[in-house]
């Protein structure tokens, strides 16, 4: 038997067939265009999905259940989204709707973060242990925890530790959530593009010339990438990028460590695909800051080993 993993993002639906080992058979992927109506962001779900099927000359039967990774606040229980920010979902019922256009027995639905950080216990960077929070940073940032090798789902059964949206600077940056200063506006991959472009912008009125805007121009646009290269180009303007949000990144986590004190902290999403040059510098900070930097044993900080198939990958393991 196979099942589906599906993680909706706010940028693109991916979705993985895993074979019982929870190995990605084949996967594919399509634009979300997260400001349109709901049930057509599920229509294009339904059908990728199918296109999977049908291309690996599987049927219906073949397939136990499917797993949706959803953001925001996802009641496992009724399959619906109460709210998310990121996607047009107020009280979306996402599982019935998906069977409306694929009719399928099974769908379970948990926050996206969550599943990417059961994909990472399962299968990941963080197999044997028993307590990990898994960060994503992306178009915002999520936060998945295991507790006792479980999903901590809360006592609300939404199963979405929303950490993203904890804030970490009084009146700070708007954010998509309603409120200011969130760690979201900081420290997702979509903070990161922003001040960089907000630094560009600078530079090109003060007519001061940049690494930044030579990668720019070789990527074709300003991303959560362009800071980075910049800075190994030694580029002082994109280092200075590069420190600022590692500084509210370790704030974040340094918070989210204090609270929960996890064996492993994960760190997934696009922005974790610079490795060291994200872990090394982050790591440093989160140890002088925080509280239990006295002791030897410490949370240890990894970058996701299942890169973007986290999510696809926990999806797929929802129904174990």
């Amino acid at each position: 038997m196979y099942t589906l993993g599906v993680d909706l993002g706010g940028t693109n639906i991916a979705i993985g067939l895993c074979d019982e080992n929870l190995k990605i058979v084949d996967k594919d992927s399509v634009p979300t265009f997260a400001k349109r109506e709901g049930e057509l962001i599920i229509k294009d779900m339904a059908a990728l999905a199918s296109k999977i099927i049908e291309r690996n000359h599987l049927s219906l039967k073949d397939i136990a259940y499917v797993g949706i990774a959803t953001p925001g606040m996802a009641n496992t229980a009724t399959g619906v989204v109460e709210y998310t920010n990121n996607l047009p979902f107020i009280d979306f019922p996402i599982a019935a709707l998906f069977k409306k256009y694929l009719p399928i027995e099974k769908v379970l639905i948990a926050n996206d973060a969550n599943a990417a950080a059961l994909g990472e216990a399962l299968a990941g960077s963080a197999v044997g242990v028993n307590s990990c929070i898994m960060v994503t940073l992306g178009t915002g940032v999520g936060g998945g925890i295991i507790l006792d090798g479980k999903i901590f789902a809360g006592g609300l059964n939404f199963a979405g530790a929303e950490l993203g949206h904890t804030v970490i600077v009084e009146g700070g940056r708007p954010c998509s959530c309603g409120r200011r200063g969130c760690w979201e506006a900081y420290s997702s991959a979509t903070a990161l593009t922003q001040m960089t472009r907000e630094k560009i912008d600078q530079l090109r009125i003060l007519g001061i010339h940049s690494a930044l805007l030579t990668e720019a121009e070789k990527e074709g646009k300003v991303s959560a990438r362009t800071a980075f290269n910049a800075m190994r180009a030694g580029d002082a303007y994109g280092k200075e990028i590069v420190n600022a949000y590692i500084r509210y990144l370790a704030t974040g986590i340094t918070n989210m460590i204090n609270i929960f004190q996890p064996e492993v902290l994960c760190i997934g999403g696009g922005v974790c695909n610079e490795k060291e040059y994200l872990t090394v510098p982050l790591t440093k900070l989160v140890d002088t800051e925080q509280y239990t930097r006295i002791n030897k044993k410490k949370t240890r900080i990894v970058t996701a080993k299942l890169g973007n198939d986290a999510g696809i990958i926990g999806a797929a393991a929802l129904g174990r």
